[in-house]
């Protein structure tokens, strides 16, 4: 990985963990599915101009139907969820939570596809799915209903991330990432607009929520994309996807500088089992040792 490469992973981490910061300080204004909504329109409409740039129209318009599915499985819904979740929790909790994203995609994979895993790949499950009940054990207060709700829901979005990601396997090859991109996120906002209409607050928001959800959705989301989709294709899908154990740190680092949000001990601990998981699980860590091994 050249060093302009490992410079936009950093970044890419940063704003996609900067991202559960600006839906901790705006959901509550907005009400999770209108900020979502206006999230993934304004992301999808900035990448529509370069699916022309690059002549992808025809690919975007021959597989609408399918893109449009995968914007509902893998942005409308876990976005939403995650969204309701930052209500009630931190977010560097929610951030930690969506960590888990990968485990539950090999579970998906295990149960859907029937997709057989090493030893290492099943111990790496067990690892994580502990991690995760370690980060919301502290948390299961069922006398509150809101916190129980705000972690299923925060869980509930890394498994539909789970779902999309081996339905996307199976029914995108070869389609281009921009073509998907553009297309699921405006799928998505057709398919959340229903439901922002009726759910829209009986308050207009501030104008700092609306400059907070705008730069969600045009940095954290349409330019991250472009800068993920240009990881991909410089330094590679595995490499790229190592993001995912970054977004925690920066999760937590943005609650803490600009939200006052506590370190506690156990949700440290929980990232960290959680990431060690995540590693043996998508084979990172195997992967790693054998570089580190070749002389």
């Amino acid at each position: 990985m050249s060093n302009r490469d490992f410079f936009n992973l950093i970044l890419l981490a940063a704003m996609w963990g900067a991202s559960f910061l600006f839906m901790r300080v705006s959901v509550p204004e907005f009400g999770a599915v209108p900020m979502m909504t206006f999230r993934v329109l304004l992301a999808g409409f900035m990448l529509l101009p370069l699916v022309f740039i690059k002549r992808r129209q025809q690919v975007l318009k021959s597989n609408w139907k399918v893109i449009g599915f995968v914007g509902v499985i893998n942005s409308a819904i876990p976005f939403t969820l995650i969204a309701y979740s930052t209500l009630y929790v931190t977010a560097g909790f929610a951030s930690v939570l969506n960590a888990a994203t990968p485990i539950f995609a090999s579970l998906v994979a295990l149960i859907w596809l029937g997709q057989r895993l090493s030893k290492l790949t099943a111990f790496g499950l067990l690892v994580g799915v502990f991690g995760v009940v370690l980060l919301v054990w502290n948390k299961l207060d069922f006398s509150q209903n809101q916190s129980v709700l705000a972690i299923a829901a925060g869980l509930g979005g890394t498994l539909f991330y789970g779902i999309a990601a081996n339905f996307s396997k199976q029914k995108l090859v070869g389609i281009d990432s921009l073509s998907i991109a553009a297309g699921s996120l405006i799928g998505a906002g057709i398919f959340l607009l229903p439901f922002s209409i009726a759910y829209w607050p009986a308050e207009m928001p501030s104008m700092q929520a609306w400059i907070n959800v705008s730069i969600l959705s045009l940095a954290c989301t349409a330019y991250a994309q472009l800068i993920y989709f240009k990881l991909i294709e410089s330094a590679g899908a595995t490499n790229a996807t190592t993001v995912t154990f970054l977004i925690p740190m920066f999760g937590l680092l943005w609650g803490y500088l600009f939200l006052n949000e506590v370190f506690e001990v156990t949700t440290l601990i929980a990232t960290v089992v959680i990431l060690l998981g995540t590693a043996m699980t998508t084979g990172l860590l195997q992967r790693f040792t054998s570089a580190k091994s070749t002389p």
